[in-house]
């Protein structure tokens, strides 16, 4: 453990962010598997209502810096594919 009132410090700040980033990305995770088991179902609607907020979800986590710009890109660009191509 540090003994520099500055380091210990910067743990606490460090276990703080990494609660809030593992919050953040099960917050994410959960939405994805809602949209792909409303996609597995087959339901459009319901579907459609999950990717609006899963985008959004991913979207603010990219803000928030916990998944960078391209990969939150991805995500959004593959459940829109997955949503988009439903019969």
């Amino acid at each position: 453990m540090a003994n520099i009132k500055s380091a210990k410090k910067r743990v606490e700040i460090a276990k703080v962010r990494n609660e809030r980033n593992k919050a953040i990305k099960s917050a994410v995770k959960t939405a994805i598997k809602k949209v792909e088991a409303a996609v597995a179902a087959n339901d459009k609607e319901a579907a459609s209502a999950a990717l609006v907020e899963a985008t959004s979800k991913i979207s603010k986590a990219a803000t928030k810096g916990v998944y960078h710009k391209n990969n939150a890109a991805r995500k959004v660009a593959r459940l829109a594919k997955a949503v988009s191509t439903m019969a």
